[in-house]
């Protein structure tokens, strides 16, 4: 079993069964009880909506487990479904994990899946599993760029002969572009709006580069208003939306050049050749391989799948175990 274990969704692989589950990153915990109420699409339709007694959490930040206890609750019902609550089985999973985090994060995904009743828990870093599930050639003595933008981490990656050159992790991906809608809102229409209102603005007319088939584009946004603590409607427009994603971008974009001045010539060659991989699901923002193509002077491609690139990754490795064994940044077994 393969899973993607993503701040903002979970997708789950079975061998010989291809991707099985993708839902959101959210449980619904009902506080008096100490029970699960929803977990995935029915717990994120609860994310800002729920009485006193209920609280709807998402147990990973950043890409790593924030909530330890309901990240392994999250794991085991999505384990449970996907074998269709059968308990006795203790899969072999494999679980793509930022770059970036550190030695105790690593432990606690290994330790949450081991609770959550894996029998081998092994760990790939999230841009190699990208640049599988993307098709790149990682096995040959190429350089494959990869940048797989999720909902809490970047991932900028130099990749070659099943390992990682260089890689840079920058905690700033989809879930801070919404949170940048959220703030500008705020401030230059003193409009109060949630974290699903933000994200959908960001879906529906955010972009990251001037495009004539969106700048014209307007949306109607529903909210508080600050001053009169009323419910409003705002119109707003595209090239709003853009400028107020304009500083995560640009953290983003750093990143990118940052790891091309770093990488070998050689492999920078073979970059220019094959140009710049996206992935993940901050890749399906309008404009941005255009953008970054623009900032870098490289041609940069959308992968087929961006959303499911990493999870396809980790199952391509769960079925030619033997020949990508060197992928893996760190395993467990629970004896």
């Amino acid at each position: 079993m393969g899973i993607d274990l993503g701040t903002a969704n979970t997708l789950v692989y079975v061998s010989g069964k291809g991707i099985v589950l993708q839902e959101p990153s959210v449980v619904a915990i009902d506080q008096d009880l100490k029970v699960p109420l929803a977990v995935g699409e029915d717990a994120k339709k609860m994310l800002g909506r729920t009485p006193g007694n209920v609280v709807a959490l998402r147990p990973l930040r950043d890409g790593v487990i924030a909530d330890f206890d309901t990240a392994e609750l999250m794991l085991k019902h999505f384990i449970r479904r996907v074998h269709e609550g059968r308990t006795l089985v203790s899969p072999r999973i494999v679980i793509g994990i930022p770059s970036g985090v550190t030695g105790v994060e690593r432990r606690a995904v290994m330790e949450a899946a081991s609770q959550a009743g894996a029998r081998d828990v092994y760990l790939i870093d999230e841009p190699v599993a990208a640049a599988i599930g993307a098709g790149l050639p990682v096995a040959e003595p190429t350089g494959n760029m990869i940048i797989d933008i999720g909902g809490g981490t970047t991932e900028v990656a130099v990749l070659s002969l099943q390992g990682t050159v260089l890689s840079e992790s920058v905690r700033i991906a989809g879930d801070e572009l919404s949170e940048s809608i959220t703030q500008y809102m705020k401030k230059v229409h003193n409009l109060v709006v949630g974290e699903r209102t933000s994200e959908e603005i960001k879906i529906q007319i955010g972009s990251a580069y001037p495009t004539d088939d969106i700048d014209d584009a307007t949306l109607e946004v529903r909210g508080l208003h600050l001053l009169s603590g009323l419910p409003r409607t705002v119109t707003i427009k595209a090239p709003e939306i853009r400028e107020s994603m304009s500083e995560p971008l640009s953290v983003i974009v750093d990143a990118v050049k940052r790891t091309l001045e770093r990488t070998p010539p050689e492999l920078a060659a073979d970059i220019i050749d094959r140009g710049i991989m996206l992935a993940g699901g901050g890749a399906l923002l309008k404009g941005l391989d255009t953008l970054i193509s623009h900032e870098t002077g490289i041609v940069t491609h959308v992968a087929a799948d961006p959303l499911s690139c990493v999870v396809l990754g980790t199952g391509r490795v769960l079925e030619n175990f033997k020949q990508l064994e060197r992928v893996f940044s760190g395993r467990s077994r629970s004896l």
